[in-house]
């Protein structure tokens, strides 16, 4: 299985962070940070194209995960990342159910199914 979820989009970067944020909410995540990527860097000096990540958490999803192993939450919050290259966009997150492979004792493949079929829709939702 491939480790990320990646699509392209026609919109530009500003509207796809933008549609990101808005389609995370409706699925019931809250946005926890957005994070320009390339900002940061270029304020130390380096230089790419535009990057963001935003850190998106589910409480009810958080809740279980770590109930079942709190070194999950070394992977927490699910981030999606926007960039730009060559001069396309793309909307981009890991897959939750990888996660499953990390920690197999903590039997994470119902609720890392679950999480991806949102993560996955909030991708798709702001990419169209």
């Amino acid at each position: 299985m491939q480790m990320d979820y990646t699509v392209r989009t026609d919109k530009t970067y500003a509207e796809a962070v933008k549609a990101v944020v808005e389609s995370a909410q409706n699925h019931g995540f809250r946005v926890q940070m957005v994070h320009d990527v390339a900002e940061t860097l270029a304020e130390k000096g380096f230089q790419r194209e535009p990057m963001t990540i935003v850190e998106m958490c589910n409480a009810k999803h958080a809740h279980a995960v770590l109930a079942r192993d709190p070194k999950i939450g070394l992977m927490l919050p699910c981030p999606v990342m926007v960039y730009e290259e060559d001069g396309t966009v793309n909307i981009s997150t890991m897959r939750p159910t990888l996660i499953g492979g990390f920690f197999p004792q903590a039997d994470l493949d119902e609720i890392a199914a679950e999480v991806e079929r949102s993560i996955t829709e909030i991708v798709d939702e702001a990419a169209a």
